[in-house]
């Protein structure tokens, strides 16, 4: 809700705003405090630079890692789901192409002032037209720092400052470089923050790369990798028949090998859990505040994210939380668009699950609920979901077939040392977010007491 500001005549003369959002309190306590400090302009301190993608987004199997805003995770790059440019493409791009400080800015669309520092392990790469490229060039300003303070309150004041009002925000090089930076001292304390918060990403990673390949190792299954080489498969017509299904996608001898190998084991998800469907309440009941409300773009496999987070009213809220507020303890499973991703609440949530979201409860003892969502995530389910739900343009794994998908049930021993590794890569994550969020107001802080 807008507050209303009391401005002098003088503030306004010369000024490119006129309009009331640009001068509201917030911003105006942003200016004051800003103003007592020596500053830089981003166009002084760093060079700016937009990517651009390969036309027809046509990407390669290897080559070098292209990056776009759906790959920020906790304000660094998340190396698990990268596509790839040809090599060519980057040497025709050199000016967008990316090194370890750089910060990259989402400067189109939803996810607008998101935005994430280039980590080490990434030694070369580029980027797509929605992202800008700010690499700095003056040794007075340390990266690091410009990163936390862009992803602190104060910076994010700039950006929702400069987009107010717009149908579709966008930021151009222009604006990006009108930013200003405070020049404080202690900044070298950033990039401390910055390795500290990497290594934990990283042993979260680890870990739960671990639990995948002690899953597999468990199920013999280390070595599939998922390749038919075959040019076709022989079926009978009753098979064809019973799924309503002449596609080949869907009798992919792979799918069979790999259930071949698990079915003397395994028991199908609707032996398993419990299914509740989400809801969808329509587009023109999202709000910009409220209360949480969580679609398929929102869930990862390592948890719920704030990208174009969309809320509902407290009101609607009320009249939908019995049915479709997600619990602690429970698996939310895509079913639509991305299908498959499954991620197991860690809390109670304050909100209300999208209809391309199923929650699952466990009702058999035998299976943990951290064992299933992995094995919902790694090659066993996602490979049924692809079978399933192939041949649309928008993919859909049905509920009815999502319950036919099979389990493998191994020992408890085993089920539970795979699930002891999935929680402590989520206590790592827990960390690496808590170390952001310490970052971000240790520079709100410092800028507050001008230190």
């Amino acid at each position: 809700m807008l507050s209303p500001s009391i401005i002098l005549k003088s503030q306004l003369e010369g000024a490119k705003r006129l309009d009331a959002e640009y001068y509201q309190p917030e911003y105006l306590n942003f200016d004051n405090l800003i103003n007592r400090f020596k500053k830089f302009k981003i166009s002084e301190i760093a060079d700016v630079v937009y990517g651009t993608t390969p036309e027809g987004a046509n990407f390669v199997d290897s080559g070098v890692p292209f990056i776009r805003s759906q790959n920020f995770d906790m304000s660094i790059i998340n190396e698990d789901d990268l596509v790839h440019c040809s090599k060519k493409f980057h040497g025709k791009n050199k000016k967008s192409s990316i090194a370890s400080g750089d910060i990259l800015f989402a400067a189109v669309g939803a996810t607008i002032g998101e935005l994430a520092i280039v980590q080490n392990s990434i030694e070369d790469g580029n980027i797509n037209q929605n992202i800008a490229k700010i690499r700095i060039n003056n040794r007075e300003v340390s990266p690091y720092f410009v990163w936390i303070f862009f992803n602190s309150k104060m910076g994010q004041y700039q950006i929702e400052r400069l987009i107010t009002g717009n149908a579709q925000p966008y930021l151009n090089s222009e604006q990006i470089k009108e930013f200003i930076i405070p020049k404080i001292k202690r900044q070298d304390l950033f990039q401390k923050y910055f390795k500290d918060i990497c290594f934990e990403a990283e042993k979260s990673k680890l870990l739960y790369h671990q639990a995948e390949k002690l899953l597999l190792e468990e199920l013999d299954l280390e070595n599939f990798g998922g390749q038919n080489d075959s040019l076709f498969t022989i079926i009978n017509l009753s098979e064809a028949k019973k799924v309503v299904r002449l596609d080949p996608e869907y009798f992919n001898s792979d799918v069979n090998k790999l259930l071949d190998k698990i079915k003397k084991i395994s028991k199908p998800v609707g032996d398993l859990v419990s299914i509740k469907k989400g809801i969808e309440p329509g587009a023109e009941e999202y709000k910009e505040t409220g209360k949480q409300f969580i679609r398929v773009s929102s869930l990862s496999k390592y948890g719920i994210n704030d990208s174009d987070q969309k809320c509902l009213s407290e009101e609607l809220y009320q009249k939908l939380k019995d049915d479709f507020q997600p619990k602690k303890g429970e698996i939310l499973l895509t079913k639509d668009a991305s299908p498959g991703i499954t991620y197991v609440l860690k809390e109670d949530i304050d909100g209300i699950v999208s209809g391309g979201i199923l929650r699952l409860k466990i009702k058999d003892k035998s299976v943990e609920d951290e064992y299933l969502a992995l094995c919902l995530n790694s090659i066993v389910g996602q490979i049924q979901a692809e079978r399933d739900a192939g041949g649309s343009v928008i993919k859909h794994w049905k509920p009815e077939q999502i319950k036919q998908a099979m389990i493998p049930i191994l020992p408890k021993p085993a089920q539970e040392k795979i699930s002891s590794l999935i929680r402590e890569s989520f206590v790592a994550r827990e960390k690496a977010k808590e170390l952001l969020d310490e970052a971000k107001r240790k520079v709100e802080e410092m800028i507050e007491k001008e230190e």
